[in-house]
C-alpha cells in the first residue's frame, strides 16, 4: 500500500472518505454494513470516514456528506459499497453525488469503483465455503461435490455475468464436481428452480453460498430455499456457507478502491455495459439518463425497518407478503374483479425502470408467485 495513502495532500485539499450502501430494512444488514465502515476507519486514521445509504436507512448519503463538509474535507472520495456494477452503483450512487456536488461546489467528489471481480473476493468467497465444508458432519470428496453461488440478481446482463466469473474461479479453485449459479430475484434462474436442477445432476453434496455482502431477507430467502429443496431430496447433503459480510480480505479490496482513486486508476469496466454498448437484448438502453430511482424511499430509516425480526432475519415479512398476497388474490376473486385497477405501481414518483426483457422467463421472478 502507498505510503501516501491515508495522508492529505500537503498545502492543497483535506481528504475525506464516503462508503455509499444500498440500505435495508433488516437491522442485521445495517449493522453490518457500519461494521465494514469501522474497518476503513481503521485502514485510513488520518481521514475523516463516514457512510450513508441510497434507502431504507439513516444516514443518507448527503448525511454522511455534510459531515464530512462540516470537517473542512474539500476533496471527498466516494466508493461504493457494492459487489457489482449494475444499477445501484452506475445510476442511482452517482446521481446522488452528482446532485450534491452541483449544490457544494466548494467539494470535490471523486467516485470510485465497485468491488468487482477480484482475487482477493474469491479468496474471501473460498473461505466462506472452506469453514462450511469443514463444519459438516460428514467427509464427501469435491469430486462428488456441487458448488451453487446465489447472485442478487439484476436486470444488467454484465453484473449477473460476473456472478457466474466468480462461480467459475470457485469452482476451478477448490475442484468440484460441478458447480451452478443462481440468483435471489430479477433475473433468472431462482433459488429454488436452480437447486432443483442441480439436485438432478447426481451430486452427493450440494453446497449453496450466497455471494452477497450482508444478511437480510434475500440470504434468508437463498437458506429457506435450500431447506425446502433438501426436504425433497434426503439423498443429497445441503450445506448452507455464510456470505462475505466483513472478511478482512472484503476490507483490504475496498481500501484498494480508494487507493485507486488517487492514483488516476478508479475506472469502472465499462466494455460490456448495457449503458454503452449494444449489449444482446438491451439494445433500447443505450444512452439513458443518469438519474436515481430511489428518493423516495431515501432516509425512511425507522419508518422502514423491520419489526418482525431482530439483526438475524427469519423471513418473517416474506411470509406476511405472501399471506397478504393470497387473502387479495381471493378477495378480488369473490368480488368478481382484478387488482388493477388502471393505475401504474409508481406510486407517483417520477422515476421510470426500464422494462426487463426477459421478465417472463419461466425460471426468474415469476416462478416464485406460489400463492395462488
Amino acid at each position: 500500500m502507498s505510503s501516501t495513502l491515508g495522508r492529505d495532500k500537503p498545502g492543497s485539499e483535506k481528504l475525506g472518505l464516503m462508503i455509499c450502501g444500498h440500505g435495508s430494512r433488516n437491522r442485521g444488514a445495517v449493522k453490518q454494513f457500519a461494521q465494514l465502515a469501522e474497518g476503513l476507519r481503521a485502514r485510513f486514521p488520518d481521514w475523516p470516514v463516514e457512510y450513508g445509504y441510497l434507502e431504507f436507512a439513516n444516514p443518507v448519503i448527503k448525511d454522511g456528506l455534510n459531515k464530512l463538509r462540516e470537517k473542512g474535507c474539500t476533496h471527498v472520495l466516494a466508493v461504493p459499497g457494492m459487489l457489482f456494477a449494475a444499477g445501484h452503483a452506475k445510476n442511482d450512487i452517482p446521481s446522488v453525488l452528482n446532485t450534491y456536488q452541483a449544490q457544494n461546489p466548494g467539494m470535490k467528489i471523486s467516485y470510485g469503483r465497485e468491488l468487482a471481480v477480484d482475487m482477493r473476493m474469491v479468496r474471501a468467497a473460498g473461505a466462506r465455503i472452506q469453514d462450511a465444508i469443514d463444519a459438516a458432519e460428514t467427509s464427501v470428496p469435491l469430486h462428488d461435490t456441487l458448488l451453487m453461488v446465489i447472485g442478487r440478481g439484476a436486470s444488467d446482463p454484465d453484473a449477473n455475468s460476473n456472478v457466474a466469473k466468480i462461480t467459475r474461479l470457485l469452482w476451478e479453485g477448490f475442484g468440484f464436481g460441478w458447480a451452478e449459479t443462481a440468483y435471489s430475484g430479477v433475473t433468472f434462474p431462482l433459488v429454488a428452480p436452480g437447486l432443483e436442477h442441480a439436485a438432478k445432476l447426481g451430486y452427493k453434496r450440494i453446497i449453496v453460498f450466497p455471494y452477497f455482502l450482508f444478511t437480510g431477507v434475500l440470504v434468508q430467502r437463498i437458506y429457506t430455499a435450500t431447506d425446502t429443496v433438501a426436504a425433497a431430496h434426503p439423498e443429497i447433503e445441503f450445506l448452507k456457507a455464510g456470505y462475505l459480510n466483513d472478511h478482512p480480505q472484503v476490507i483490504d479490496t475496498m481500501a484498494d478502491r480508494v487507493q485507486e482513486i488517487l492514483q488516476g486508476q478508479n475506472l469502472m469496466n465499462c466494455q460490456m455495459c448495457k449503458y454503452r454498448e449494444q449489449v444482446l437484448g438491451f439494445e433500447a438502453e443505450i444512452g439513458l439518463a443518469q438519474e436515481s430511482h430511489h428518493h423516495h424511499v431515501e432516509g425512511l430509516g425507522a419508518e422502514a425497518e423491520c419489526t418482525l425480526c431482530d439483526e438475524i432475519c427469519t423471513g418473517a415479512c416474506e411470509k406476511q407478503v405472501r399471506a397478504a398476497a393470497h387473502h387479495h388474490h381471493h378477495h378480488d376473486q369473490a368480488n368478481g374483479h382484478s387488482h388493477d385497477h388502471g393505475h401504474s405501481h409508481d406510486h407517483g414518483h417520477d422515476h421510470h425502470h426500464h422494462p426487463y426483457p426477459h421478465a417472463d422467463h419461466p425460471l426468474g421472478p415469476k416462478s416464485m408467485d406460489k400463492t395462488g
